[in-house]
């Protein structure tokens, strides 16, 4: 027996570890492998959920909101009771799409869009190559012969960008008008962990397979986000819908197929990066299905933000300090500051997005956002071609095209049938 556990060992490590451990005879160091370094964060945000849930269950159980008393009875409220019921999904000026003849002229309204779409595609393309430059390039190498140094810990990139997006969502509930807030804030939580999850997955892929196919596999998401809805929300779907997530699909499997030969040649890798992949996809379309229930409260989407993200960091911080990687990091952002700027600036962008993400919504509607977002996946895939080399072949690049023709045709289907109907939709995205 323990010899057939030696045997079967090394196995093991060639799905697990990168192939340049694998392969180079180095030891193997558990901390290197990526299904190991996933359960120690879980591990960590469970002994903050676990507490917290016992907590929730007392303080309903002794029915708290009628005996509680003291200077805690405001925050365990509004943390466990909420101050409102459901009130059905807000209409406000934060999210509701302005159609009407009172938006200005249409030079201005063109200026406006002009603006919309140069911030998100500012944000969002500078964040692509930030994301790949931090995750798949050494740092403190002089010399093109030096190897330099990389940075490996994902989850202190998700802390640093919710909590920018905690402190930019704050300070605009401070500085306007937002709602009375009703919702329990513990039900920001089960988002904010799929979302730390969501965003860990994707930072950490890119170490396995190129910025374009992560690109697709983000683009192809409406197909689990379809799945959780039947689950989570009780949706239904026109066959148009049905029909426009196959052609993603087979557009995104075309280009996987015939695209990986490039700067990732492992099938060791590229299996270890489709299968974070999916677990990124799982937990996105998990949190935007649970962001939707959530609207049922009455909030906006700042609030929303603020919710999320502030979970998220309770979340990430509490991860770090426990596993000692929270110092670790700012050493590192401290032996090289370009890693810093890098770090700094990948969170101004994420921020800065979402609060365009917003106004763009709220100038122009969902379906102008959807077209605007699009077209910053397909430039973020030819940016990142150009800028690192990745080889795309004839195929492939026709998988690329059925997949935003897919997308677009999704826009163009909706907007028909929302045109009798004017009922506006809350919309989180994140990044």
């Amino acid at each position: 027996m323990p010899s057939f556990s030696w045997r079967l060992w090394p196995g093991l490590a060639l799905i697990l570890l990168p192939s340049t451990l694998a392969t180079d005879g180095e030891s193997l160091r558990l901390h290197d492998v990526w299904l190991f370094r996933f359960f120690l964060n879980v591990l960590g945000y469970a002994t903050i959920i676990i507490p917290g849930y016992f907590l929730i269950g007392y303080f309903k159980k002794i029915n708290y909101l009628e005996t509680g008393r003291g200077i805690c009875y405001p925050v365990i409220k509004a943390c466990v009771f909420g101050s409102e019921s459901k009130t059905g999904l807000l209409d406000d000026a934060s999210v509701a799409p302005k159609n009407d003849a009172d938006s200005g002229s249409s030079a201005r309204q063109a200026c406006k869009l002009l603006f919309c779409a140069a911030g998100l595609q500012a944000s969002y393309l500078t964040w692509g190559v930030l994301q790949e430059r931090v995750m798949t390039r050494s740092y403190g190498a002089s010399t093109p012969e030096e190897e330099g140094e990389r940075f490996k810990d994902s989850q202190f990139l998700v802390f640093m960008n919710r909590i920018l997006a905690l402190t930019v969502s704050g300070v605009w509930c401070l500085l306007f008008k937002q709602p009375r807030h009703g919702a329990p804030m513990y039900k920001y939580s089960f988002a904010s962990l799929s979302n730390v999850l969501s965003s860990w997955c994707q930072y950490e892929a890119l170490k396995y397979i190129s910025f374009p196919t992560q690109v697709l596999a983000k683009a192809s998401k409406v197909i689990p986000v379809m799945l959780m809805g039947k689950i989570v929300s009780h949706k239904s779907y026109e066959y148009w819908e049905y029909l426009t997530a196959a052609l993603i699909s087979l557009g995104v499997s075309m280009f996987l197929l015939t695209s990986t030969a490039g700067r990732h040649p492992s099938t060791v890798t590229t299996f270890s990066g489709v299968v974070i992949l999916a677990g990124y996809v799982v937990f996105d379309s998990f949190t935007s299905n649970w962001q939707d229930n959530l609207f049922k409260y009455k909030m906006s989407s700042v609030q929303m933000m603020f919710g999320v993200n502030l979970f998220s960091c309770l979340f990430t911080v509490g991860s770090l300090l426990e596993q000692g990687a929270f110092f670790d990091s700012l050493a590192f952002m401290t032996r090289h500051t370009e890693f810093a700027f890098h770090a700094v600036l990948l969170s101004v962008c994420s921020a800065c997005g979402q609060l365009f993400i917003f106004y763009t919504i709220a100038q122009f509607g969902a379906a102008v956002f959807t077209i605007i977002m699009t077209l910053r996946q397909a430039i973020a895939i030819l940016l990142s071609c150009f800028l690192y080399g990745h080889a795309v072949t004839m195929v492939g690049g026709f998988g690329v095209g059925v997949v935003f023709l897919a997308l677009f045709l999704r826009v163009y289907a909706r907007s028909r049938m929302k045109a009798g109907r004017r009922t506006p939709q809350p919309t989180v995205q994140k990044v």
